[in-house]
């Protein structure tokens, strides 16, 4: 409604002083600095998978995950306890956070299987580990892994993302692919080999790239052959006809992709449609171990029923890395290593799915001089109580899970061989010496591929984010060689 009592003049400078504020607001939209900070891109990302600039000299180049879920027993397998064993069936004193109340028990369960040293190292391991034995001297064992949360998503997300139980965070391979690029244009450079029995405990974040565009995600392979569908176009299109579909398509997405710049899903879709026809002679040859020696399928006990699936994906993953594939990573079925019952039978079955074929594929890295620029990890994301989950007989009970103190190993990359590295308590339940965070793993990780994991920075909703989110974390430098 109008206000007489309003005079022309004031009228007039209301005015004035209104189209003002709307000019400066374009200047500023128009600059893109308005309600951005300093360190945030004015320009729209794009992102691809060229080579980069290491932030110092790299001395991993590719990486192999065997990430071993539901959390190995380490005070059976690979942290040798006499005191546990002494107390066997005794009550302890300790504290203990339990996941399965309705049946915890403070009464201590020593290993049921006996520890030896091996190699010139002298690190003991468990009987249930005799393949592993033979590759001591060429692997770190870190005792003092810690994550401080015992459920298994939680602690899966720690090691992956960077933050304990927090969805939507970009995988340490992501990260690995945002700072590095591809060293190969004809292989997806993070793949992912899933148990034929079906996905991991937490599905597909488990290779997710989270906030990253899609062009970081991983690529999961078919659990059994053929492990790439539709690799090869039909016959009558075969040869010059494909190549000119393809060129046009190309042609058509460039065009379509300079409409929209700056769109990271559609850049990332396309690239994977150029990838894949790329893939159609790469891939069949990648996958093809039938061209492995008879002494290379021995080696990973691929003649053997119980270790043939595992130790074809092993040898798969050693010939994806040796094509230039920067970050390869093997899940098993559920969580195998989840020993809430039958530990007796449960544990060793498992040990004998996985324990030859690991030690195999760091024996032949190393034989085919890879070992000293590719990463092997060996490990799940918490460990097992020193006390028995009580399942009603002695022959059934199990562990429950336990993220104050476990075990993991690496090799290769750097990474100092014939060694171990900190220390759990005389029971195996907390660390004592010299704790290992996911983040410190992760820090150690990127250092190793020539990465500072502070200034490796994605700027993601107006904020720069980093892998290990702000938490506290350093590079394990007494385990680099």
């Amino acid at each position: 409604m109008w206000n007489e009592a309003v005079t022309r003049r004031c009228f007039l400078n209301r005015q004035a002083l209104g189209i003002g504020s709307v000019a400066l607001t374009w200047l500023l939209q128009q600059e893109q600095a308005a309600a951005k900070p300093k360190n945030v891109p004015k320009e729209p990302l794009s992102f691809d998978l060229d080579l980069k600039t290491t932030h110092h000299p790299p001395k991993a180049k590719a990486m192999i995950s065997l990430f071993q879920h539901g959390g190995p027993s380490h005070m059976d397998l690979t942290d040798p306890k006499p005191e546990l064993t002494k107390y066997d069936g005794t009550q302890y004193d300790g504290e203990v956070g339990f996941s399965f109340v309705n049946e915890a028990s403070k009464k201590l369960m020593g290993t049921r299987w006996k520890f030896a040293k091996h190699g010139q190292c002298g690190t003991a391991l468990s009987e249930l580990l005799p393949e592993t034995a033979k590759i001591v001297d060429d692997i770190c064992l870190i005792r003092s892994m810690h994550t401080g949360a015992n459920g298994h998503e939680v602690s899966i997300r720690y090691f992956h993302g960077g933050i304990p139980g927090v969805t939507g965070r970009a995988h340490m391979a992501s990260w690995l692919l945002y700072g590095l690029g591809s060293e190969t244009q004809e292989l997806p450079a993070y793949m992912v080999l899933t148990d034929p029995g079906g996905h991991p405990v937490d599905g597909t974040h488990n290779w997710s790239s989270g906030f990253m565009p899609a062009l970081y995600q991983g690529t999961v392979l078919r659990p059994k052959e053929p492990r790439i569908l539709n690799l090869d176009a039909p016959a009558h299109l075969q040869g010059v006809p494909q190549r000119q579909n393809l060129d046009f398509l190309q042609a058509l997405n460039r065009n379509h992709a300079r409409r929209f710049p700056g769109a990271g899903d559609l850049e990332a879709r396309i690239a994977s449609y150029e990838l894949a026809a790329r893939m159609q002679t790469a891939a069949a040859e990648a996958l093809d171990i039938a061209k492995e020696t008879k002494a290379t399928h021995e080696l990973y006990g691929i003649n053997d029923d119980a270790t043939r699936e595992y130790g074809t994906r092993c040898l798969i993953a050693r010939r994806l890395v040796e094509r230039g594939v920067r970050f390869v990573q093997l899940f098993l079925n559920g969580q195998p290593w989840d020993n809430h019952s039958n530990l007796g039978t449960a544990l060793p079955a498992i040990c004998r799915k996985t324990d030859k074929p690991s030690a195999a594929l760091v024996q032949d890295l190393k034989q085919r001089g890879m070992l000293d620029d590719v990463m092997v990890h060996w490990g799940g994301e918490i460990g097992r109580l020193p006390v028995t989950q009580n399942q009603g007989a002695p022959e059934k009970d199990g562990r429950d899970h336990n993220g104050q103190g476990f075990s993991m190993w690496l090799a290769g990359g750097g990474i100092k061989p014939g060694m171990t590295f900190g220390a759990t308590d005389d029971f195996g339940h907390r660390v004592i010496e010299n704790k290992v965070t996911p983040n410190d793993y992760q820090a150690t990780l990127l250092h190793q591929f020539g990465l500072d994991w502070n200034d490796l920075v994605f700027h993601h909703n107006g904020r720069q984010e980093i892998l290990t989110a702000g938490r506290p974390a350093r590079v394990v430098n007494e385990i680099l060689a």
